[in-house]
C-alpha cells in the first residue's frame, strides 16, 4: 500500500508560504503530537505508530522532546541526552518504516527564551540533522513555545544561529520555527520574518476552549500575507490541558486551517490525567488497537474528524 510519504515526497514552503509535494501541489499534515518522550517512551514503538495510521488516519507524529522540565535534555547528564537521541531515533525509524512525517520537536517551555539553552541546541541539532540528512521526512522544530521574557528578536537570534547548523548537513527540510507568546504572535513575525532561509514556516499554537476569534483573526491576516504556518499543536480544551473539551470552537479552527491548507498536530499522546491527554489514566495499552472507552473525548472527537466518521 502506498503512503503519504510515497505520494508527497520530501515537502518544501513555496513562495506563497503553502506547504508543498514535489510537484508544488499544497499538502496539509494531520497527526498527533507526543507528550514529553522522557516521560511517555513506551508509546514510541512500531505498534502503536502504525495503529495511529492505519486506524486514526495520520500522516505525521511529533516526537516532543522537553528541554528544561524534569528528564529534559540540557539538564540531564551525557547518559540521559544518549537515551533521549536513542528514542528520537526509534521515533524516526518507525515513522519511516511507515511511511509517516516526523518533527523532531525541541521543547522549550519552563527555559521560555530559546537563547538561554542556545550551546546546545546547537550540539542537538547538529547530530540530529547529520543523522537524518538524507531522510526526506523529517521536520525540525527548533523551539517550541517561547513565551516570558521573549521577544521576536530573541527568537530571530536564536533561529539565525540553528538554521545554518541544520543547514550545513541538511540543505533541504523543513524547519518550523516557534513564535512569540507560546507560538501565538504570527503578527509579529510578520512584520520582521526571517529572511536567513526559504523553506521555514512559522508555529502557531491553540488551545480551542481559551484562544478563539482574536487568534484565528492573527492566523488569517498571517496566512492572507502569505506567512507559511504549521500548527505544531494545538488542543480541544484550556491552554492549561485541563477545563472542558470544546468540539464547536475546535471545529471553527479546523475548519478554517482545512480551508486554507495549514497543517495541524494535536497534543498529546498519553495517559496523563489532563483533558487533552489521548487516554485515559486507567488505559495501559501503549500499542494499540483502541476502544473509544480508552480514549478520552478530545481524542476521540479527533479521531472521528481524521476517519470522516464524525
Amino acid at each position: 500500500m502506498k503512503t503519504k510519504y510515497d505520494k508527497y515526497g520530501a515537502l518544501h514552503i513555496d513562495r506563497s508560504g503553502r506547504l508543498c509535494d514535489r510537484n508544488g501541489t499544497a499538502v496539509a499534515l494531520h497527526g498527533y503530537s507526543m507528550h514529553g518522550i522522557a516521560w511517555y517512551p513506551d508509546y514510541i514503538n512500531r505498534d502503536f505508530f502504525e495503529n495511529a495510521k492505519e486506524n486514526w488516519n495520520i500522516d505525521c507524529i511529533r516526537l516532543a522532546m522537553y528541554t528544561a522540565e524534569p528528564g529534559g535534555y540540557c539538564v540531564v547528564d551525557d547518559a540521559g541526552r544518549a537515551g533521549l537521541l536513542e528514542l528520537i531515533d526509534k521515533g524516526v525509524r518507525y515513522a519511516t518504516e511507515l511511511g509517516l512525517y516526523v518533527i523532531i520537536d525541541w521543547h522549550i517551555l519552563s527555559d521560555s527564551n530559546p537563547l538561554i539553552y542556545a550551546d546546545l541546541a546547537e550540539d542537538f541539532f547538529r547530530k540530529v540533522s547529520s543523522k537524518y540528512a538524507a531522510y526526506g521526512n523529517v521536520f525540525y522544530e527548533i523551539c517550541n513555545e517561547p513565551n516570558e521574557n521573549c521577544t521576536w528578536e530573541d527568537i530571530k537570534k536564536y533561529a539565525e544561529r540553528i538554521i545554518p547548523v541544520i543547514r550545513a548537513n541538511d540543505r533541504y527540510s523543513v524547519i518550523i520555527v516557534g513564535t512569540p507568546e507560546w507560538s501565538q504572535r504570527l503578527d509579529e513575525v510578520a512584520e520582521s520574518p526571517l529572511d536567513i532561509d526559504g523553506n521555514i514556516t512559522y508555529a502557531l499554537h491553540f488551545y480551542a476552549n481559551t484562544h478563539r476569534e482574536k487568534l484565528r483573526k492573527i492566523y488569517k491576516d498571517a496566512i492572507d500575507d502569505s506567512l507559511p504556518v504549521f500548527v505544531s499543536e494545538f488542543g480541544t480544551c484550556s491552554a492549561d490541558g485541563k477545563g472542558e473539551h470544546d468540539p464547536e470552537e475546535t471545529a471553527k479552527w479546523l475548519d478554517m486551517l482545512d480551508e486554507n491548507k495549514t497543517s495541524y498536530m494535536m497534543w498529546n499522546i498519553s495517559n496523563r490525567d489532563e483533558t487533552s491527554a489521548s487516554f485515559v489514566p486507567e488505559c495501559v495499552n501503549y500499542t494499540g488497537p483502541y476502544e473509544e472507552k480508552d480514549m478520552r473525548e478530545p481524542a476521540a472527537w479527533y479521531v472521528r474528524r481524521l476517519t470522516g466518521k464524525s
